[in-house]
């Protein structure tokens, strides 16, 4: 296979990482800045495209870091920001909490239902979260989290890219050690 038919099929078709992203890099910061996190998203999924019971191989012992880890992670962070704090909704976290605050990790198992329910509460926290800030009258909506005091949609959105960003590197080496998958 050709590089530029690997890249095209890496890309779902696109012939460049910026075609698939299809993100802007001028104008409103609201576009940008949803464009952004969506890319990040995008990152995530395509991370984990192909993979099923795999998702759950573990990083190296005794870290408990896994893709499907990072899918549940990532779906509790957006439901934190986006539900609990900017929209004020009284709704707890899916994977973690108080009492085992590495749930999301702890409980990745290599198991169908486990993989599916992942998938499917991160698509809702996600589809959530671009409803929220497509809808907001502007970026200085705010909420009140219990850590930082008054957060704006602005500091939630960048925020959110930077912990895409991360666990997106993590991703990257997980993939990369399970089936030798490189790229974005």
């Amino acid at each position: 296979m050709s590089e530029r038919s690997r890249r095209a099929e890496f890309f779902g078709g696109a012939e460049s990482e910026s075609e698939f992203r299809g993100r802007p890099t001028t104008g409103d910061e609201r576009v940008m800045l949803t464009a952004m996190l969506g890319a990040q998203r995008a990152t995530l999924e395509l991370k984990c495209a192909g993979l099923d019971e795999e998702l759950a191989v573990r990083s190296v012992e005794p870290s408990t870091l896994s893709l499907l880890g990072l899918v549940r992670h990532l779906a509790d962070m957006e439901r934190r920001w986006f539900r609990q704090v900017l929209a004020g909704q009284e709704v707890v976290a899916r994977f973690s909490s108080a009492e085992d605050p590495d749930g999301d990790f702890d409980g990745a198992a290599a198991r169908p239902a486990v993989v599916e329910g992942a998938w499917e509460a991160w698509r809702a926290e996600v589809a959530f979260a671009e409803r929220f800030a497509a809808q907001a009258p502007d970026l200085e909506v705010s909420g009140k989290d219990g850590w930082l005091g008054e957060v704006s949609l602005r500091w939630v959105l960048i925020h959110m890219i930077e912990e895409y960003a991360r666990h997106n590197g993590h991703a990257d080496l997980l993939r990369e050690r399970i089936d030798g998958a490189i790229g974005v």
